[in-house]
């Protein structure tokens, strides 16, 4: 049990109460045996994350208890709310006199009122997450400004407060949330996005709204400033020198921030795979300045015209950049790999290197498939021929094992030279992308594998098996379609949806399928507790090969250099565990939230593309079917809506098992090939309208 969790455990049993705050923080000191200073540290993240809550004044209690829980706010329309609670399977209703003014998106602290069978009711009885920024419209009424907020689950306008920026109506602007002490709500202005007809100003008000940013706080580019330019003599003492070796990179064309490198020799019984990953730990210390904005920000967003860093430019594409021909630091994972695909061996140590090339996918998939090469490609292509050697035969296992490849579409934007959007296409994966990735991943599982063992407190990349309930829909699904399907089995395992997609190999509906089954997994999340990867069959899995742009990365190099450098006793074991639960909280939602962000502007870029095509018909796939019309995707990607009364006219029931619209006349389900003409796109909302041709 680490301190935070001994210090919940003291709080649920003894109800704390004392006369003042102080002596509070004297017993807790002296229970748990630790200093003052790091259980008021301790105990005030546990209150600014809704774990403790003081229930009144000296008395507090842990979340969940008491009948009070935590959650996330879900605001509405109609002024009522709902609060998402993990664990429970319904919201929480929260009547309109109840909410406390909370925000939608608020993380708050709510009393349950009463509990049936049809559900709960409660009062929000505090905010402990408010929302910092709010992106909106200012609007003029009787002289006043008002800021309309976009996010259209905020009902209300809320008063603009007077700054030094001149703003003006129809204006997207970022502004402060500023709460008076009776709880009403005021805006301070503190960036203009642009106007409201501008393609450019829509994107970045979305990018707001997720709370993210180009540039960094005054304190980061300081610190940044300090960082050196090149790798210093001290720094080698110690390391593996891989400089003379043959070791390269391979990204995208556009790349900048090169996080990972690879070598490769074969020999009479195994080959000797290097995976070599920019050593950020090195740079970015924990507690740094630099370190608290990259766990707040948890991961790089990308979006069609820009990255948003995790870390600074200067670390990411500068020091912590594998470039070619300088040296750099790393942590390398050097693997024996016998011919059977098994790592027989393996040394993880810091080390330096000297990238011999900076290479593209498209100039090895070249040089792999046609046999095309340049300068660069000559001298390296029986390495990478030895390369499709091993990944052949992973991959060969991967299939054996059960792992799942569901590829998803990725999309393309092309791009004139004022930044719009003037075309879409599907995101191109060769061969050398595959080669990189198979290695990528046989590097995270040795590094995951190695800790677990070790029992050090560490971050995992955790995908949990499908719920039953999901596997029985799916099938049942399955069987609407008429496909055979295998028996589903008491304990679900990779190789049973594997099993499936092999039924489904010849059938029509194959896509549809493979898109229903991928929507029935769990998504992935990071863990200080290793539970495994179900999507890939393996029972050790982290990430380990990516830490300028995702957080998890950086926290597990740090972990791995102490370790390397025998700092980990059982004091820092218990900071650890504290840790690595933290920061695998934070990063999962990190990318939840980057995830959302980079689909919303891909979104409306969609949309913008679509807005000058109304009248024109379209060939589509119904991707979706509900109870009020059917989403079908172009073949670009773009996908929109067919609303009820845009179908041909009929009695329709929604079959909710098959997925189904069954009319009279006309029955409509996912996988079906249609024509639709678009009707409407509205920018703002990022909707696509559609009718049934």
């Amino acid at each position: 049990m680490n301190k935070k969790e001994q210090i919940l455990s003291l709080i649920d049993k003894n109800s704390l109460v004392f006369s003042n705050i102080d002596k509070l923080f004297l017993f807790m000191s002296s229970a748990l045996n630790t200093s003052v200073e790091v259980v008021k540290k301790l105990f005030y993240e546990l209150v600014n994350n809704g774990d403790i809550y003081e229930i009144r004044k000296n008395k507090f209690i842990t979340i969940p208890s008491h009948g009070y829980v935590k959650g996330d706010f879900i605001g509405t329309t109609k002024g009522f709310g709902f609060v998402n609670v993990k664990g429970m399977a319904d919201d929480i209703f929260i009547p309109t006199n109840k909410t406390l003014n909370a925000l939608d998106g608020e993380k708050v602290i709510v009393k349950i009122i009463s509990q049936t069978n049809e559900g709960c009711d409660g009062e929000v009885v505090s905010i402990y997450d408010e929302l910092k920024n709010i992106v909106g419209l200012v609007k003029l009424v009787a002289g006043n400004y008002f800021l309309d907020p976009d996010n259209k689950r905020i009902v209300t306008d809320f008063p603009i407060v007077k700054t030094g920026l001149k703003i003006k109506k129809d204006m997207k602007v970022n502004a402060r949330v500023v709460r008076t002490d009776k709880g009403k709500i005021k805006c301070i202005v503190d960036e203009i996005l642009g106007m409201n007809d501008d393609i450019k100003t829509l994107e970045l008000s979305l990018i707001r709204q997720h709370h993210l940013y180009e540039t960094f706080p005054s304190v980061v580019v300081e610190e940044e400033k300090r960082v050196p330019k090149e790798v210093a003599e001290k720094q080698k003492k110690g390391r593996l020198d891989l400089t003379n070796e043959i070791i390269f990179t391979i990204d995208g064309a556009d790349a900048k921030d090169l996080d990972d490198a690879v070598s490769i020799k074969k020999f009479d019984n195994y080959y000797e795979l290097g995976v070599h990953i920019a050593d950020v730990g090195e740079y970015v210390p924990r507690d740094s300045v630099i370190d608290e904005e990259a766990y707040r920000r948890g991961t790089s967003v990308y979006f069609p015209t820009s990255v948003l860093p995790m870390l600074p430019r200067s670390l990411s594409n500068g020091i912590c950049s594998l470039n070619e021909g300088v040296e750099r630091l790393t942590l390398s994972c050097i693997m024996k790999v016998n011919f059977q695909g098994e790592v027989i061996d393996h040394k993880i140590c810091e080390s330096v290197i000297k990238s011999k090339a900076r290479l593209t996918y498209d100039e090895v998939y070249e040089a792999l498939s046609e046999g095309k090469v340049n300068e660069k490609t000559k001298d390296l292509l029986s390495h990478f021929k030895t390369m499709r050697e091993l990944c052949d035969i992973l991959e060969a296992n991967a299939v054996k094992r059960g792992s799942l490849d569901l590829e998803v579409p990725e999309v393309e934007f092309i791009f004139d030279d004022r930044g719009i959007a003037v075309g879409i296409k599907r995101r191109e994966r060769n061969e050398a992308h595959r080669l990189i990735e198979d290695f990528m991943v046989l590097a995270n599982i040795v590094v995951a594998k190695e800790f677990d063992t070790l029992k050090i407190p560490f971050v995992y990349r955790v995908h949990e098996a499908p719920t039953k309930e999901k596997v029985f829909a799916l099938c049942d699904f399955i069987k609407g379609l008429g496909v055979r399907y295998p028996k589903v089995p008491d304990n679900i395992t990779p190789s049973y949806y594997q099993q499936i997609l092999e039924c489904a190999e010849e059938s029509s509906s194959k896509d549809v399928i493979n898109k229903m089954l991928l929507r029935s997994m769990q998504k992935a999340k990071y863990m200080n507790k290793n539970l495994g990867h179900f999507g890939l069959a393996l029972d050790y899995y982290c990430h380990f090969t990516s830490p300028i742009r995702r957080y998890p990365d950086l926290c597990i190099h740090r972990i791995i250099k102490d370790y390397l450098h025998k700092k980990i006793d059982t004091e820092e074991k218990d900071d650890l565990e504290v840790f690595t639960f933290d920061a695998s909280e934070q990063s999962s939602e990190c990318e939840r939230n980057a995830d959302m962000a980079e689909r919303d502007v891909d979104d409306l870029w969609k949309a913008y593309l679509m807005k000058d095509k109304v009248g024109q018909v379209f060939d589509a796939t119904i991707s979706s079917v509900t109870n009020f019309g059917v989403f079908v995707a172009l073949d670009n990607t773009s996908e929109g809506l067919v609303r009820l009364e845009a179908l041909p006219d009929d009695t329709y029931i929604y079959l909710e098992k098959q997925l189904k619209l069954k009319g009279s006349s006309n029955v409509f389900s996912i996988g079906d090939r249609v024509k639709v003409e678009l009707i409407n796109v509205n920018l703002y909302s990022r909707e696509i309208d559609f009718k049934m041709v």
